[in-house]
């Protein structure tokens, strides 16, 4: 199960053709995202609690690279 759950995220990571295109927002929420759930993983923790690190990971990835968007202006 935790093999599947990985090889999602891989998969979702990979389905951005371009990541250039991409904000730095979403590029901050990608990356949160993948290391939240990947901790998770490695913790040991219930499909709820990965996939929360998951969500969890990809809001403050959100949010910080939203920052670091707003700084460069």
């Amino acid at each position: 199960m935790r093999a599947l759950v990985l090889l999602l995220v891989i998969g979702s990571l990979a389905g951005c053709e371009k990541l250039d295109n991409l904000s730095t927002s979403q590029k901050g929420a990608l990356t949160g995202a993948a290391l939240g759930t990947g901790i998770g993983m490695v913790a040991g923790g219930s499909f709820g609690a990965v996939v929360g690190a998951g969500l969890i990971g990809g809001a403050a990835g959100y949010i910080t690279g939203s920052y670091l968007e707003d700084k460069k202006q």
